[in-house]
């Protein structure tokens, strides 16, 4: 193992073994958590996931709201995300689930104190923790945990892109997996294994684009691209949570005259970094790809958190 990624192991390792002896505290919320995580630095497709679950919850008519750190925002404190809001003030993801979801989407460095702003405003009875995973200051009632079929043979940051090694999936409730990935099932035998598959929509694709995006796994994203049918011209990747600036619509248009590109495609995620930029109506025409996930057995799933949550509270 890289002396980097040892470093970092005995840290992450340390940290959660104050966690589990109550030496650094967790706090609970009135009402429940239900958290969306996973073990690598983004790519593992939790904002499309919470999406998911959060139409599964409000079918049934269960009020929730999402707690996020809100990653990539300029201010501070917690706030409320106004879906007419920008991304530099509630962060890229953020805004999206509250545009997909209609739902209260609270963001705070403190989860619990972003918690305690969404009880005392909304009548939720439940709260979705976005990328909680490794949030362990606040209480959840149920983990679940995202996993790609790269994760398995990965390594520990910032040599590879895992945040905890694979044993911390021990904490998991339930742990999610691309559909068809097959694994050793004996690691996890006690858990359930959920089971996702990721579709990627673009209405309007122009014919022979540029495709860029700024995501923790750009070449998945030019895949699927692919995958649909369409052959893009050129593929250009920016930094996960880019913010984009003139220079980059002008390289981008640049490349575009120089390649006779029909026009541009770009990622849901993008298109909102763009909108805040004030530079999306430069890059026409502009598809934007939809990501969804269709999830095996949604009502067993949702069934299986709500039965484990009661049975939790009824204990506690």
């Amino acid at each position: 193992m890289n002396p980097l990624s040892g470093l970092y192991g005995s840290v992450a390792g340390l940290r959660n073994a104050l966690f589990d002896r109550g030496v650094l505290s967790s706090r609970r919320l009135t009402q429940p958590v239900i958290s969306v995580g996973n073990l690598t630095a983004g790519g593992a497709g939790k904002t499309p996931f919470v999406i998911a679950l959060g139409q599964l919850l409000k079918s049934r008519g269960i009020p929730f709201d999402v707690l996020s750190r809100g990653y990539g925002r300029k201010t501070r404190r917690v706030l409320v995300v106004e879906v007419e809001g920008k991304a530099a003030d509630f962060g890229d993801e953020p805004l999206l689930i509250a545009r997909r979801l209609g739902v209260p989407v609270v963001v705070g460095e403190s989860r619990y104190a972003a918690g305690l702003v969404a009880e005392r405003k909304f009548d939720s009875q439940l709260h979705i923790l976005d990328d909680g995973f490794q949030h362990r200051a606040l209480v959840r009632d149920f983990d679940i945990v995202l996993m790609t079929e790269h994760d398995f043979a990965d390594t520990l940051l910032p040599l590879g892109r895992l945040r905890e090694p694979l044993l911390s999936l021990a904490r998991a409730d339930a742990i999610v997996l691309p559909a068809g990935l097959q694994i050793d099932h004996r690691a996890f035998s006690q858990k359930p294994i959920w089971r996702v598959e990721r579709k990627l929509v673009v209405a309007d694709a122009p014919s022979a684009p540029i495709v860029f995006c700024g995501i923790a796994r750009p070449e998945q994203f030019f895949l699927q691209v692919r995958g649909v049918g369409i052959e893009p011209v050129a593929e250009i990747e920016f930094r996960d949570h880019h913010a984009y600036d003139g220079n980059d619509v002008e390289r981008l248009l640049a490349m575009s005259r120089k390649l006779g590109a029909s026009g541009f495609l770009t990622t849901e995620k993008d298109s909102i970094n763009l909108e805040s930029s004030s530079l999306q109506s430069e890059l026409r025409p502009l598809a934007v790809a939809m990501l969804s996930v269709v999830l095996d057995h949604p009502a067993d799933m949702v069934d299986t958190i709500l039965t484990t949550i009661a049975e939790r509270r009824a204990r506690s």
